[in-house]
């Protein structure tokens, strides 16, 4: 059984931020799981632009306000509290956020934690290790 809480991910290795968002992997590709499960924050007013080629995504919205543009199909989805997507045909899409937006993640292949989108907001697929039981 694994029990983590953000207040003890802040601040460590599984707390990786960029240019208008935060993510906190809480649980990762080392755990062996399966899957990687995340808190992403986004500050309002940024436009993020994303492709996960090699990962399928879902997310929930949990806090905010935004805007998400499928880019490959041209649709755009008004997000409130309450919604969730999934990047099940690794769309190339764009959020922007009205307001600070707090969601809920889950990858597939799981991430390892450090990865950060590289210019095409990708992620690369890095295969991981189970880590050894604390």
């Amino acid at each position: 059984m694994i029990v983590r809480t953000t207040a003890e991910i802040t601040g460590t290795e599984r707390d990786v931020a960029g240019p208008g968002w935060r993510s906190k992997r809480i649980v990762l590709g080392g755990d062996g799981v399966g899957f990687s499960f995340h808190e992403t924050t986004i500050e309002a007013g940024t436009l993020h632009e994303f492709h996960y080629q090699h990962h399928i995504e879902a997310v929930w919205l949990v806090e905010g306000e935004g805007t998400l543009v499928d880019l490959d199909h041209g649709v755009s989805y008004e997000l409130v509290p309450g919604s969730m997507y999934l990047l099940d045909g690794h769309e190339r899409h764009r959020l922007f956020a009205r307001t600070g937006m707090r969601m809920l993640c889950v990858f597939n292949p799981p991430v390892t934690g450090q990865e950060v989108h590289d210019e095409n907001g990708v992620y690369p697929l890095v295969a991981v290790a189970r880590e050894s039981a604390e």
